[in-house]
Formats: structure tokens, C-alpha cells, sequence
């Protein structure tokens, strides 16, 4: 455990949508049962990726983001305040890397609390003052606290089977559109790609939702172990407001890490609240600006 304030309603989201992907998950391999799908095949090379992902999470995500681990005499500030964030929350002290970008961003990754790595880019470390980067670094230490990287890992296997089982079809031709099924109906193939396609999209707006609500447990957390909501708030709205200006070839080599960013990498000017990785700004500071208020400050 951690000082890290318990989010009963984050837990109780993270048990329901893994309740609801795994009866979708049970529904959907009966399906491919029924219709003779060799279902293992795609299983083992789901599973592959699940495994490559959950336990190396961290590296490949430092790779990706051309990040590299940092000791205390290259960035002794940096280390100072998570070196403080370790000591208020009681828990291990992640790696730190920075990675050089100047999209102004952080994020955290591993699959518990000894495996973990926060990295901020360089941007961020030169547009924030010390009290917002320390509450950036918060908010990302909480999603480590509360085992999210693991629990949207484990989340994402049914989206991973079924959109690997929309690809076969779609290769295979619809898998053979000759093959009917017993009553004389539709291709079999036909009915794969339907049915893994409606999974596929089913899966991805609930892990979707529950993205967002961590990202606002994570603010929340943050907020109440510094006791500081309005230097996190900040931190969000010049964050925010500097990635509107970074070019968009650089966010589109961002974006898909969004998921694990402080601030979602938009190289498009909105997206549907339905399909993003993070709630609304505005919700963002809200709650902060409620906490604040609570808080006497």
C-alpha cells in the first residue's frame, strides 16, 4: 500500500470493465467455437503480445519515446522531487528518464511498483516551474501506485484477439466466401469479420472509459498527496496550451502514446470524448479547482 488516497470508484470501474471484457471475451471464443475457428492460433499470438507488452512495457515505451535513464548527478532536480514523492507516498522509487522532445509531456510505465519508469520529456522540464512538474510527476506516480499500466495491459487483450481476428478475415479474402454456414446464410468469414469487429469496438470504448476515469483518479491523488491542486492545474493548462504549438508531424509521432501521457498528443483539432484517451481539460481543472476549494486553498 501506498499514501496514495484509495479511489474506490477507480477500483470499482477497473473490476467492472474487467468483468464486462471477460464475458465478452467468454461470448466471443464460444462464437468462433460454433463457427469452427481454429480460435487457439490467434489465442497463443494474443497472448504472444500480452505477455511482450506486460513485462516489457517500460523498455519498449523508453525505446519508442527515445528516452534513456538519467542518474541523480545528470538531473539532481529531478531526482530530488521524486526522491520527495517517493518518501510522501511510501513506495519504491521508480527509474527516471527523460526523454528529448520537445513536445511538452510525461508518463509512467511498468508493470508494478519495482518495475516502474517515469519519464518526462524535455520539454516539459523547460515550461514548468518546480511545484507543477512535481505535480506532473504526482499524477504520473499514481498510475503506478494503482497498477493501471498492468490493468489497461490486461484490458487490452480481447481488443488485441479481436482485431488480430478482423485482420485474418480481411486477408483470407472474408475466409473463403464460399463457405456458408449450415442454414445456407452468410460466408463464415463474413460472419467472423462482423462479430470480431463489434467486439473489437465494444472492448476499445470500455477500456477508452476507463482510460479517462484513471486520468482523473491520477489528477485526484496527485492533488491530495501535494496538497498543492493548483500547481497540478497549471501544469495542465500550460501543457495543454504548448502542445497546440508544437508542430503536427511531431504530435503524430506522439500520439500513439497517449494513453500513457500526462496531456493527450492531438495532432487534429478535436476528437469525439467518446474515443479519447483523456476526459476534457476543462473536467481536468474543474475537479481540481473542487479539490482546491476543499482544501482551503
Amino acid at each position: 500500500m501506498t499514501r496514495f488516497q484509495p479511489d474506490k470508484g477507480l477500483t470499482t470501474r477497473m473490476v467492472t470493465t474487467m468483468f464486462l471484457l471477460g464475458l465478452l471475451y467468454v461470448v466471443f471464443t464460444a462464437v468462433l467455437i460454433a463457427l469452427g475457428v481454429q480460435a487457439i492460433v490467434v489465442l497463443v499470438i494474443a497472448a504472444g503480445f500480452l505477455l511482450v507488452q506486460y513485462f516489457f512495457s517500460d523498455r519498449i515505451a523508453l525505446f519508442a519515446m527515445h528516452g534513456r535513464e538519467v542518474t541523480p548527478q545528470e538531473a539532481p532536480e529531478l531526482h530530488g522531487m521524486i526522491d520527495r514523492l517517493t518518501a510522501l507516498a511510501d513506495m519504491p522509487k521508480p527509474r527516471v528518464a527523460i526523454a528529448d522532445t520537445d513536445v511538452p509531456n510525461a508518463f509512467a510505465t511498468g508493470r508494478n511498483q519495482k518495475n516502474s519508469v517515469v519519464c518526462v520529456t524535455t520539454g516539459i522540464l523547460r515550461r514548468l516551474e518546480p511545484q507543477e512538474l512535481e505535480g506532473v510527476l504526482a499524477h504520473e506516480m499514481s498510475h503506478v501506485a494503482h497498477r493501471d499500466v498492468a490493468v489497461m495491459t490486461i484490458a487490452s487483450f480481447l481488443g488485441i484477439v479481436a482485431g488480430l481476428m478482423t485482420r485474418f478475415a480481411l486477408y483470407a479474402g472474408l475466409g473463403g466466401r464460399d463457405r456458408r454456414d449450415d442454414s445456407g446464410g452468410l460466408p463464415i468469414g463474413l460472419i467472423i469479420l462482423v462479430v470480431s469487429a463489434v467486439v473489437y469496438a465494444v472492448s476499445f470504448l470500455l477500456t477508452r472509459a476507463l482510460s479517462r476515469y484513471r486520468e482523473l483518479a491520477a489528477d485526484r491523488a496527485a492533488a491530495l498527496l501535494t496538497q498543492r491542486p493548483s500547481a497540478l492545474a497549471s501544469a495542465l493548462t500550460k501543457v495543454s496550451g504548448d502542445i497546440a504549438r508544437i508542430p503536427s508531424r511531431d504530435l503524430r509521432e506522439a500520439e500513439p502514446f497517449n494513453a500513457f501521457f500526462f496531456a493527450p498528443a492531438l495532432s487534429g483539432k478535436s476528437i469525439t470524448s467518446l474515443f479519447a484517451t483523456h476526459p476534457p481539460l476543462e473536467r481536468r481543472l474543474e475537479q481540481l479547482a473542487r479539490i482546491s476549494a476543499q482544501l482551503g486553498r
